[in-house]
């Protein structure tokens, strides 16, 4: 197929039509939801509008109900009911998600995970913690901070852990911690016919069998329900320091970055934020950054050992032309600047009052990062189109905010042109379409170029087979 046509399949922002295949609610369900669920159900048009909208650009009709769980008890009834009479279920965290995940193209139910959000077991000797999935990131920090042990993925959005698990998500750490797929261990499922199974251990390996837990991370509520989850968790560090530094152009900071990662420094948070992103957040949150690229990055360990790091990325920083090192050592003046950081977003939509914002979430090898950003950035100036970038260049991640005008049919269609041309780029790099958000709506062509037909085949033939009906999540991921 044409890349013109390729791209063609894709669902732009200002078109889903193709891909919205609603489903009745049947009234004997909607009566059956009503006698088990009572006050648990909703159908008011303001709670469905809730639970049918998130951050992505696309504007789909909302679900028909919501179901607020309160335990895997009413997660398998809702999918036992929903399986009967084949209506889509569509699990909802905090709805922060950015391509679609959540939205109800095929309608059906919402099922809302929220208040299940009880932290089950904090295992400090081996540095696990069970949780529910609707307890957030900060709310289980918090609780873990009392044992000195922190959770370290961080996506920004003080995200649920279901949907972080669900997403395969990252963020800032990453780079030293890794991801979600490195730090879950095991699962409790509810599966599309109402089965509760177990998936993994506490143990820190095992060679027994498939690896579920891994299958079922970052499924993106496709093959079941995740109502239990336990993670690895890890010491708050003796010390941490962040810092930033400004570059005279984003090839140097890149440069710094490809090195510091090549040298074996074990930083744990490296951002880099372009002028654009500076002067955006200046604005937002009243800070007074020299508006040039800049990278933003914090160290964890002994006294000693952050020093060291510190002196020696500074140096490697200089040899590329970085200066205007700040420093901030205290709790206070670190969590100003990743607050900032983490509003970006938010930071670039009020820079144009009524935008949206396309996002791209594209990772490549560090070898290829400086490569695949530079050409990517100097496509982006050349078009017009306002835009905003921030990555997690430690691990080769970075993020281009389109903000686009929803209404201006024409301006959606060029920024979808140089995201297409941007994932392709990273593609052939040898890189992925999405280092952390997911595929969801967004992304199922650039899965199908990334992944080839025999994979997906092989990902419809495992969806086949625990969700025959195709009522968890239809119409994500692929079609």
């Amino acid at each position: 197929m044409p890349a013109s046509a390729e791209a063609a399949t894709r669902p732009h922002a200002h078109d889903l039509s193709a891909h919205l295949q609603p489903r009745p609610l049947p009234a004997e369900l909607l009566q059956a939801l009503q006698q088990r669920f009572g006050a648990q159900l909703a159908t008011s048009l303001a709670l469905r509008e809730q639970h049918g909208r998130d951050e992505s650009v696309y504007n789909v009709p909302p679900p028909d109900a919501v179901v607020f769980a309160e335990g895997s008890e009413d997660v398998a009834d809702l999918l036992k009911l929903a399986t009967h009479y084949r209506v889509p279920v569509i699990p909802f965290g905090a709805g922060s998600s950015l391509e679609g995940h959540l939205l109800a193209v095929q309608g059906g139910i919402s099922l809302d995970l929220n208040r299940m959000n009880q932290i089950v077991a904090v295992n400090a000797e081996d540095l696990t913690v069970t949780v529910q999935p609707g307890v957030t990131r900060k709310q289980m920090n918090e609780a873990l901070r009392h044992d000195g042990l922190f959770f370290p993925i961080d996506p920004g959005a003080d995200a649920s852990i279901g949907g972080m698990c669900a997403t395969r998500a990252s963020g800032t750490n990453a780079v030293r911690y890794g991801t979600m797929r490195e730090n879950v261990l095991a699962l409790e499922v509810v599966t599309s016919s109402g089965e509760v199974i177990r998936t993994g251990t506490r143990a820190r390996k095992s060679s027994a069998g498939y690896d579920l837990t891994r299958l079922m991370v970052g499924s993106e509520g496709t093959l079941g329900v995740m109502t239990e989850i336990t993670l690895r968790v890890h010491p708050l560090p003796e010390a941490v320091s962040a810092a930033t530094c400004m570059f005279p152009g984003i090839a140097e900071a890149v440069q710094t970055v490809i090195q510091i990662i090549q040298l074996g420094v074990p930083i744990a948070r490296c951002e880099l934020i372009d002028a654009n992103s500076v002067r955006m957040v200046n604005a937002y949150s009243k800070m007074d950054l020299p508006e040039s690229p800049m990278l933003l990055m914090e160290f964890h360990g002994s006294p000693a050992g952050v020093e060291e790091q510190a002196a020696t990325v500074q140096e490697i920083a200089s040899d590329n032309g970085g200066a205007d090192f700040q420093w901030a050592v205290t709790p206070e003046e670190r969590t100003r600047l990743w607050t900032a950081r983490h509003n970006a977003l938010f930071a670039a939509l009020a820079s144009r009052p009524g935008c949206r914002a396309i996002s791209t979430d594209t990772c490549v090898p560090i070898s290829r990062l400086a490569d695949c950003l530079l050409v990517s950035a100097e496509e982006t100036v050349a078009s017009g189109i306002p835009f905003f970038l921030v990555g997690h260049v430690g691990d080769g991640n970075f993020h281009f905010g389109y903000l686009v005008d929803p209404e201006d049919a024409d301006e959606c269609a060029r920024a979808e042109q140089l995201n297409h041309a941007l994932v392709s780029r990273a593609i052939a790099m040898g890189g992925t379409c999405t280092g952390e958000h997911g595929i969801g709506l967004h992304k199922m062509g650039f899965l199908r170029d990334e992944a080839g037909e025999g994979a997906i085949a092989m990902m419809r033939a495992i969806k086949q087979a625990l969700d025959p009906h195709n009522i968890l999540n239809p119409g994500k991921i692929f079609s």
